[in-house]
């Protein structure tokens, strides 16, 4: 068995990875809180604002694995500044592409063109960060501690989704395309931030002999968390996408009405994943397939329950109770495929739980608005039933390796 390792940085890279993520993800973010509003000035239709947000998932999905192997083979710092760099650059692009857009409006296609090309190229990028900052983590933390670690990441995500689109809705008015601009100089900060604070390793697979490892979606030690992350993935991308669906259908609300609470309800759920990444953080001996078991039930109970709704503070409480649960399952699963595989092959499994991922972002909202045709409360149902399936799978896996 290989048991090489990466060395051990002098001072810890969590609070830099922490806020990379953070300011990431805000920037992922503000981008799909003023899509609509460019879409509508720049004369496109609905579709094309989906196809662009789709774009960066699809790229996600193709490229995550191969940023990870990357990392394992170069560095972890190396490809952090890589990814950061042309996050930065496309998202530049963008907002200059817009910005001129704006002013003296392109064809169609162009404008189409343009807006799926960069946000393909900022998931492309973003790709290499996310599964990184993982396998940094992995490196730096022992085995059985990891979720901790692994829940301030969540954490910064969560409230990065939360803050990105709040903070993109209070510029806007000021300028769509400043906004971007704005946007833009975030993965600028955090590569700076990188460049600065992050020690740099070895490379965990620096001097290995041999061909070099990589990692199968089939691998036996990955089946756990790789369900649990495109079960989870799916599971709240199909919520997020029917929400405003189900609150003018269900609730019998106007348009606005149903995107105000389709608002309120998207908080809730940023809401419950701080709260719950918190406990993971404070309870660190419970082992990842644990809170896998109870976040899954949690989750599954709170998302059939909003099948039931029928008023408002129903659906907000379901949706605070399911992403509760999720805030459990999130850090768990990339702490438990960590934990899984060796020293050198960190960077291959942290890219593979990403593709897997984004697997479930691309795939939960086209499932999920064929569900929702079939009726309003199917995707609900069916989302409790995946994740109760989870769960029993999860207690399974707890009990074979206790």
């Amino acid at each position: 068995m290989h048991t090489a390792t990466t060395a051990r940085p002098t001072a810890s890279a969590l609070p830099a990875l922490v806020f990379t993520v953070f300011v990431g993800t805000m920037a992922m973010m503000a981008f799909v809180a003023v899509v609509g509003p460019i879409v509508r000035l720049l004369g496109l239709a609905e579709w094309h604002a989906g196809l662009s947000v789709s774009a960066a998932g699809v790229l996600l999905i193709l490229s995550a694995r191969r940023w990870g192997r990357l990392s394992d083979w170069i560095g972890r710092r190396r490809v952090l500044l890589i990814g950061l760099a042309g996050y930065a650059i496309v998202y530049i692009v963008m907002a200059v592409f817009v910005d001129s857009a704006l002013r003296a409006p392109p064809a169609v296609l162009v404008s189409v063109a343009m807006l799926v090309a960069t946000r393909a190229l900022i998931g492309l990028f973003w790709a290499a960060v996310s599964p990184t900052a993982m396998a940094t983590i992995a490196d730096e933390m022992p085995a059985g501690v990891r979720s901790a670690a692994m829940a301030k990441l969540g954490t910064a995500s969560a409230v990065g989704m939360v803050v990105g689109p709040a903070v993109a809705g209070w510029i806007a008015p000021h300028g769509i395309a400043f906004t971007l601009y704005i946007a833009a100089a975030l993965p600028l900060l955090s590569l700076a931030v990188v460049w600065s604070r992050l020690p740099d390793t070895t490379p965990a697979d620096a001097g290995r002999a041999g061909p070099r490892p990589t990692l199968a979606y089939a691998d036996h030690r990955l089946r756990l968390p790789l369900c649990a992350v495109f079960a989870a993935m799916a599971s709240v991308s199909i919520a997020q996408v029917v929400v405003g669906f189900f609150a003018i259908d269900r609730l019998q609300l106007s348009p606005a009405e149903g995107a105000r609470v389709a608002g309120l309800a998207l908080t809730a759920v940023g809401i419950g994943l701080i709260l719950a990444q918190s406990l993971v953080m404070r309870f660190k001996a419970v082992p990842p397939a644990r809170w896998i078991t109870i976040g899954a039930l949690v989750s599954g109970l709170g998302f059939a329950s909003a099948a039931l709704v029928a008023m408002e503070w129903q659906l907000l409480l379901a949706y605070g109770v399911a992403a509760f649960g999720m805030g459990f399952v999130f850090p768990s699963f990339q702490a438990l495929a960590a934990d899984s595989v060796e020293s050198h092959e960190q960077g291959a499994a942290a890219g593979t739980v990403a593709s897997v991922q984004g697997m479930g972002m691309v795939a939960g909202p086209l499932l999920g608005t064929l569900l929702y045709r079939w009726s309003p409360a199917v995707p609900y149902v069916c989302v409790g039933a995946v994740l109760v399936g989870l769960s029993l799978f999860a207690a399974l896996h707890a009990r074979r390796q206790a």
